[in-house]
């Protein structure tokens, strides 16, 4: 379901958005497009769903959105994902680095494997993706969007090496937006609990996370991708600052 937006507000931007195929990634692509922004939409495996994406997308709007296929872990990621996007359309004006590596890391049986995938999806792709993609956007005077997490700033129980790659990540959020103004903003969105992990999740479990909530229920990936747009189109002031939208799970 399409968000309703201005379809004028961000006319002729174009957005890179990571991990856009399904999910929350998929409702920011369907929020920015619906506000006029052009969108390429990147995954790693999700090919039949970016596919299908992208021909909803082109059916409201012919030509308005592209996917494109990288392993964030990859060192030419970035180099890649930044040709894509500016052999497509030509700009680029926000980059959404969404995409997020997810699962538990008790202490006692941490691997290397799962901190080079937690840390390189969580920290490292955003890192070295905006850094590839900062003088485009610096032209464009653009925005740089990361989420984060409200467990960067309380941890959540099992998850160390998640929790840890967000806290990076939320200190790079702000280190960016001091190392690339004027001319880029950088801003971070810490969700709550907005989707269950894919998983599954003890049904108790989530009823006592909901419950920590002063809103009393779930979020949902609109209320992250309005956050986005709100970004995007009406905060050309803000920077350096991170977003929390948990339904006050985090008071």
């Amino acid at each position: 379901m399409t968000t309703p937006t201005d379809g004028a507000a961000l006319a002729d931007q174009v957005a890179l958005i990571t991990g856009a195929a399904r999910r929350v990634g998929a409702e920011i692509a369907r929020t920015l497009h619906g506000a006029g922004a052009r969108v390429m939409i990147h995954h790693r495996s999700s090919h039949e769903a970016a596919e299908a994406l992208a021909a909803e997308l082109n059916g409201r709007r012919p030509g308005s959105a592209a996917t494109i296929e990288a392993d964030l872990l990859s060192a030419a990621a970035p180099a890649r994902l930044m040709q894509g996007v500016l052999e497509q359309f030509g700009r680029l004006d926000l980059l959404v680095n969404n995409a997020s590596t997810f699962y538990p890391t008790p202490v006692g049986k941490i691997t290397l494997a799962q901190w080079e995938d937690l840390m390189g999806s969580n920290l490292r792709a955003p890192l070295f993706l905006s850094q590839a993609a900062a003088p485009s956007l610096a032209e464009r005077r653009g925005l740089i969007l990361n989420l984060v997490d409200i467990h960067a700033q309380r941890p959540l129980r099992h998850f160390p090496l998640y929790s840890v790659a967000k806290a990076g990540l939320a200190m790079l959020t702000r280190a960016l937006a001091r190392e690339l103004a004027p001319e880029v903003r950088v801003n971070g969105i810490a969700p709550g609990p907005v989707l269950w992990p894919e998983h599954g999740m003890d049904e108790a479990l989530k009823q006592e996370i909901i419950g920590k909530t002063a809103l009393k229920r779930a979020g949902t990936p609109r209320d992250i991708a309005r956050a986005v747009l709100f970004f995007a189109h009406d905060a050309p002031y803000v920077t350096g600052q991170i977003l929390t939208v948990d339904g006050g799970r985090s008071l």
